[in-house]
């Protein structure tokens, strides 16, 4: 079962731009986190972009300065802008939303959406 769904994928050549949106239902609420992955295949994967309770953001060292992460909790969406894309940015993302119930953090994952960096 998907709760998260990501939207905005596809093909665009390098240096292009994408946004990519991940929509979490209401059920979903005290989020303590927000986060992209990304994984190629044949490798593992990879935590791209995360936002933290409180706002503060973290970017792995391959996009910091190219991709945007930002959450809109009134639309219920994370997002995640990704400019001057390259070859190597290629792979399936995948959002995921933490979530506090009480002294637990529960995990929300979405199916992946690809996205290919090609000429």
């Amino acid at each position: 079962q998907v709760q998260l769904v990501e939207s905005g994928g596809g093909l665009v050549q390098p240096g292009g731009s994408l946004r990519l949106s991940c929509a979490f239902p209401g059920s979903i609420y005290s989020i303590v986190s927000a986060n992209w992955y990304r994984q190629a295949p044949g490798k593992e994967r990879d935590l791209v972009a995360s936002m933290l309770d409180g706002g503060s953001t973290n970017y792995a060292e391959s996009v910091k300065g190219r991709f945007i992460i930002t959450r809109d909790d009134a639309r219920r969406t994370v997002y995640l802008e990704m400019n001057s894309l390259k070859p190597e940015d290629t792979a399936d993302y995948v959002c995921n939303v933490k979530q506090l119930r009480g002294v637990y953090t529960m995990d929300y994952w979405g199916k992946g959406i690809p996205v290919t960096v090609s000429s």
